[in-house]
């Protein structure tokens, strides 16, 4: 069966809701039973936004950037991400006025376990199609991500 590409938006808004709705309340329980207590999503959020910023000094303001979020909101998520060990914040080697954000080890054994789950969820979606489909469907994700997260 092929969909016209007029049913791309309302398949996609579909599968939008279903995340909402399903997967994301419970996220970090499926695939961390044992989690500690600030593996929470609002610190993976933040976690992926400084990972998948361009720039190779983040700030808050490309937190805020990466999630869609006023500055303020991000400041706090990203204040609540260092008390509880992921992020470190320090001045920029550039501009003394800057504050500049990276990850700790902490943070990438949590990105990396996210990471483990997501690629798990993709294969339990699409593990039943040939090798190609998949690896193409993954390639037009990972494009639509680039092109509309930057």
């Amino acid at each position: 069966m092929h969909a016209s590409s007029s049913a791309g938006g309302p398949a996609l808004f579909r599968l939008v809701r279903h995340w909402a709705r399903q997967w994301a309340p419970d996220v970090v329980e499926r695939f961390a039973a044992d989690a500690p207590p600030a593996w929470t999503v609002p610190n993976l959020f933040v976690i992926q936004a400084i990972d998948g910023a361009a720039s190779d000094e983040v700030t808050v303001a490309d937190v805020a950037r990466q999630l869609g979020i006023d500055r303020s909101v991000a400041s706090r998520m990203v204040a609540e991400a260092g008390r509880d060990g992921f992020v470190v914040r320090s001045t920029s080697s550039r501009d003394a006025r800057r504050a500049v954000l990276t990850l700790t080890e902490a943070a990438k054994e949590f990105l990396a376990a996210s990471q483990a789950h997501q690629r798990q969820a993709f294969e339990s979606l699409v593990g039943h199609w040939d090798a190609a489909d998949r690896e193409r469907f993954a390639g037009y994700l990972a494009r639509l991500a680039g092109e509309v997260l930057g």
